[in-house]
């Protein structure tokens, strides 16, 4: 098993940047590959992002492409996502997750951190 734990969320305004941490700790944290996810009330929780854990393999959703970018710390067993140009609609919390084998469902999940965008 790994503990997931991010941080990084609060209030932005549009146009405004945040990075979300994620601390992954446990047994052989690194080899999991890392995944970002939103959910907004009513909506289907949605992927953003996924790195693996040596950070050789990316993925971005098209929503986010462009704004956001995922990476991996190696050293620290950190993923961050780097969310430049917020919108609206990039309101939603989000969580990060990992798994070893699938990072559409992983296993091990984070609280999740409120991202907040409103003018």
């Amino acid at each position: 098993q790994v503990q997931m734990a991010e941080s990084g969320g609060g209030l932005a305004r549009p146009g405004e940047s945040l990075i979300l941490s994620c601390s992954v700790s446990g047994r052989d944290a690194n080899s999991y590959a890392i995944g970002w996810f939103r959910t907004v009330p009513g909506k289907e929780r949605a992927i953003v992002a996924a790195i693996t854990g040596s950070g050789g393999n990316k993925y971005l959703a098209e929503a986010v492409k462009g704004r956001f970018t995922v990476s991996v710390d190696t050293g620290k067993n950190k993923a961050y996502l780097q969310m430049n140009g917020l919108k609206a609609e990039d309101t939603a919390v989000y969580y990060c997750a990992a798994d070893q084998s699938s990072i559409e469902t992983p296993r091990f999940w984070g609280q999740g951190t409120q991202v907040t965008v409103s003018s």
